[in-house]
């Protein structure tokens, strides 16, 4: 059974998806504010999260404040709940660290076929702490990046870098394709498993956000080149 924590202030919404997902047969935690959520997932009871669906606008302490605290401990899925109107918020949590978000009001479906892709990518992912016992294979290395598929540790100049799923997905797919170009659109289709119009500005933040993980210099990549036009390349 998935544990999933809601974090709304708004209770009708609260209510509609806890009905949604414990339809589903998932455990459903929720939270009123992003104060709350935070206590939440340093307990005990965070250990044991799959998922957050987060939204941005909270009393107290708002989504994108919440989202950055949690952060420093979890690399569990989080998905924002967002207004239409909140376009500026979605690339500030995607930048903070968000994996995917869902505008308001949302179709349950959608909703649905979202949670279960992040669950799907965080069970086979693991929440890379890793375990300094396991004998690592499939070791994909350039340069000073060392990626270990079975583990899924990454390392930079032999020093961990903690990298959500979706980082982890994206990075594995560039450096599984050396020197290749791939549009914003492939890394899309191929890490979301899914079609969808303005992928571009998905992919540019989580891009972004792996250059400040991965290079000494973001503003002048080592790794991770913009080819303009085309899309982004792994060099060694």
């Amino acid at each position: 059974m998935n544990n999933i924590l809601i974090c709304d202030d708004e209770q009708d919404i609260v209510s509609a998806l806890r009905i949604y997902l414990e339809s589903e047969g998932m455990n459903v935690t929720s939270a009123s504010n992003g104060r709350e959520a935070v206590e939440i997932m340093k307990s005990p009871a965070g250990e044991t999260m799959q998922l957050i669906l987060l939204d941005v606008m909270m009393p107290e302490m708002d989504g994108i404040a919440a989202m950055a605290e949690i952060r420093k401990e979890s690399n569990v899925p989080i998905i924002m709940l967002t207004a239409k109107s909140e376009d500026a918020d979605k690339v500030v949590g995607l930048t903070v660290g968000a994996d995917d978000y869902v505008t308001k009001p949302f179709n349950p479906v959608e909703l649905m076929a979202r949670v279960k892709s992040q669950l799907r990518r965080y069970t086979m992912l693991g929440s890379q702490n890793g375990n300094a016992n396991i004998v690592n294979t499939d070791i994909i290395t350039i340069g000073g990046i060392e990626l270990h598929d079975k583990s899924k540790e990454v390392t930079l100049d032999g020093n961990p870098v903690s990298l959500t799923p979706l980082e982890y997905d994206i990075l594995k797919l560039l450096m599984t394709h050396k020197g290749e170009v791939l549009s914003p659109r492939d890394i899309y289709e191929n890490v979301w498993k899914e079609t969808v119009i303005g992928a571009e500005s998905t992919v540019a933040v989580h891009i972004r956000h792996l250059r400040e993980k991965l290079e000494y210099d973001s503003a002048n990549p080592r790794y991770l080149k913009a080819v303009w036009g085309h899309g982004y390349k792994m060099d060694s």
